[in-house]
């Protein structure tokens, strides 16, 4: 990977977008049906793009609020709709956009007090918590942003009754449905003005923060974390969680200090990305560079991306934490210092995820779940209490109440940064001292993501390829164990392949946007068996190109 000689260091004026730029291409750019890289797409996080290329514009956001007003018609949805944005610039016109819509087709809608930000998770707390009343009608939620994405992006997404992200089957329907409308000129899509559209009668503000602030403490043990009086990092990295950190600080008496409190649409104050991009992710040490060079201030510290549905873990010991390793650290504290858990619940893990998670989860003696990439897979399990746990490699989980109920069933990084404080608190220890621990019973994990040039057959032979289409018996000199194109856990097409053997595997996925393929790899026996790794799987997957 090659690393900008900006990583790391204060984004100079030159990265900075221009926010009048942006907002007239938002307003005035209109995408072309027939043009893929211009209609509405989702993802694994709903729809995403720029105004700057025309592929997040005042049209798809109309298109698709529309088509969730229709949607929610069709499934007799008829509670309010909870809508929250984070801090990017597109997303408070996007917010504005939306409301229009939604007003017009006469909709609830529940909007942040004062027209603040709102975490992601604290949009699925407040669904499940209405949800939670008998008799009321069912309500979702939308939550407008592109997670980490660079400034001049902007993206929307949409949560169904269950609280979490939707599933294939939901945002297939909203994306259809959607382009559509885009197709004829978007005559199906009703739209009041703005102005019109605050004051309707079913348009109310919302207070996301105070009830989220009051029900940590059925999740985090608060009370250890403030009777130890650690001292507390967190910077929230302009994103929607600053506003929620001081009322946590207030109502739980903690020693905790915000190192950032800037919210800039521009977000001038970040360190650049290892790309040379200003990029919102706190799992990454250059993004981070400025909370991890004050580690050695604080006893834990912490970062949460825009939406706060992502965490990084800052810690004396071992600075930013890869989330991967504190993701098996999390889970073992949890399995020990949860006893109200159904012990029949199980970890719920993507398939890309370190395999040090299932070492941990076996040694206890607990069950853990593969699925696809992707936090929608664990909302189901999450919601009933099935899982008890459900993770990512890209820095997002959440978990049950202590008694065992459900909490979010979307990513929450303001939890997981509050478990760090409580481990902490609870053992004296931070999680890089418990890795080093795991690691030293469990073996060390190397790990590596890569994007790697691919084209059109590449990708195509990843997406049919099944296992027998792949001859080998042996992976970096070990017998291989597995070969998977659907995950173990629920047998859901994974999207590409996984080769497993006893100390090592890889995971392949084509880009559905870009000419790549992501390749995942990891290996228990060292960085060189690693690089084997990786270089047999781009012989693999060069074959099934050659194949197709």
């Amino acid at each position: 990977m090659n690393i900008s000689p900006l990583a790391g260091k204060l984004a100079p004026a030159s990265l900075l977008i221009n926010l009048h730029q942006l907002e007239r291409d938002y307003y005035e750019r209109h995408p072309h049906p027939d043009h893929p890289g211009e209609r509405v797409s989702f993802g694994t996080s709903g729809h995403r793009g720029t105004p700057l290329n025309g592929s997040f514009t005042e049209t798809h956001i109309l298109v698709i609020a529309q088509a969730i007003c229709d949607y929610r018609r069709a499934q007799g949805i008829h509670g309010p709709v909870f809508m929250g944005k984070d801090t990017h610039a597109a997303s408070r016109w996007a917010e504005q956009t939306a409301l229009e819509v939604f007003a017009a087709n006469e909709l609830e809608v529940r909007v942040q007090t004062d027209g603040d930000f709102t975490p992601t998770p604290a949009i699925s707390l407040a669904i499940l918590e209405h949800n939670r009343q008998p008799g009321v009608p069912r309500a979702d939620g939308v939550i407008i942003t592109p997670s980490h994405n660079p400034p001049a992006d902007g993206g929307i997404k949409y949560n169904p009754p269950n609280g979490g992200p939707a599933d294939n089957d939901i945002t297939k329907w909203i994306e259809n449905r959607a382009n559509e409308l885009l197709k004829v000129g978007n005559s199906g899509v009703k739209r009041m003005p703005y102005a019109a559209a605050l004051k309707a009668p079913k348009t109310r503000a919302f207070d996301y923060i105070t009830p989220y602030v009051e029900a940590l403490s059925s999740i985090i043990d608060m009370e250890a974390i403030r009777a130890s009086g650690i001292a507390i990092g967190v910077d929230p990295l302009g994103g929607a969680s600053l506003p929620y950190w001081e009322p946590i600080k207030k109502r739980y008496g903690l020693n905790l200090t915000v190192v950032n409190d800037q919210a800039d649409p521009t977000f001038s104050f970040m360190t650049v990305d290892h790309d040379g991009k200003i990029r919102m992710d706190c799992s990454s040490g250059y993004a981070m560079a400025s909370l991890v060079g004050l580690k050695d201030r604080f006893d834990i510290a912490f970062g949460t991306d825009p939406d706060s549905d992502r965490h990084g873990i800052v810690t004396p010991s071992s600075g930013l934490m890869n989330p991967n390793h504190y993701l098996a650290v999390a889970i073992r504290y949890l399995l020990n210092f949860r006893p109200e858990w159904p012990v029949t619940s199980v970890v719920g893990k993507t398939l890309v995820s370190s395999s040090l998670i299932d070492r941990v989860v076996n040694r206890l003696h607990r069950r853990f779940c593969e699925v696809p990439v992707g936090f929608k897979w664990f909302a189901p399990g999450l919601f009933d209490g099935s899982f008890c746990f459900g993770g990512e490699e890209s820095a997002g989980a959440s978990f049950l109440r202590k008694n065992g109920t459900v909490w979010t069933t979307d990513k929450d990084g303001i939890l997981l940064c509050l478990l760090a404080a409580e481990i902490l608190a609870k053992t004296g220890r931070d999680p890089g001292a418990h890795y080093l621990e795991i690691t030293s019973q469990l073996g060390t994990p190397h790990y590596r993501r890569l994007d790697a040039p691919a084209d059109a057959a590449m990708k195509a032979g990843l997406l049919s390829a099944t296992p027998d289409a792949i001859p080998n018996a042996s992976l970096a000199g070990e017998p291989i164990r597995e070969k998977l194109i659907r995950a173990p856990g629920n047998q859901a097409a994974i999207g590409g392949i996984k080769v497993v053997t006893e100390n090592g595997w890889f995971a392949g996925r084509p880009s559905g946007t870009e000419n790549i393929i992501k390749l995942y790899a990891e290996s228990f026996k060292g960085e060189s068996h690693l690089d084997q790794i990786i270089r047999e799987a781009g012989e693999i997957m060069k074959n099934l190109a050659a194949a197709k």
